[in-house]
C-alpha cells in the first residue's frame, strides 16, 4: 500500500493493526526505535536472539508499510541506519499500553505465586 503497492487490508480494525505490528519481532523493533534511530548493529543487539536474516526481512516490512525508515549508506561495510516514520511513532500509545498491562500482569501473576508459596 504505501510504495505504489495495493494491498488488501482486514475489514477488521483489530486484524490490521495486528497485521501490521503483530509479530513479536516487529514488536520490539518499535520498542527499541521509539527513543530515537539505531544503527542495524545497534538494533540486532538490543533485541535479542533475532537472527540478521528474520531483523532484515521485518524491518523491510515495516518498511514497505511505512512505519520504518530505513538509511542504507554506500560505505564499507555499508552502514544502515533505522528509524520511525510519523506513522511508526503513532504507534507509541499502543506499546505504552502493553507496557501498563504487562507490568500489571506481572504483579498480579507475582501476587498469586506469593500467595500459593505461604
Amino acid at each position: 500500500m504505501m510504495n505504489g503497492k495495493i494491498k488488501e487490508l482486514p475489514a477488521c480494525s483489530v486484524e490490521t493493526t495486528l497485521t501490521l505490528i503483530g509479530d513479536k519481532w516487529k514488536v520490539l523493533i518499535l520498542r527499541d526505535l521509539i527513543p530515537g534511530t539505531k544503527r542495524f548493529g545497534e538494533l540486532k543487539k538490543s533485541i535479542g536472539t533475532v537472527s540478521q536474516k528474520v531483523l532484515t526481512a521485518q524491518l523491510r516490512d515495516m518498511e514497505e508499510n511505512g512505519l520504518v525508515h530505513r538509511e542504507v549508506y554506500a560505505e564499507v561495510p555499508p552502514r544502515v541506519e533505522c528509524s520511525l516514520t510519523d506513522l511508526g511513532r503513532s504507534l507509541q500509545p499502543i506499546l505504552n499500553s502493553m507496557v501498563a498491562w504487562g507490568e500489571g500482569y506481572k504483579k498480579q501473576y507475582e501476587a498469586s505465586i506469593n500467595s500459593t508459596e505461604k
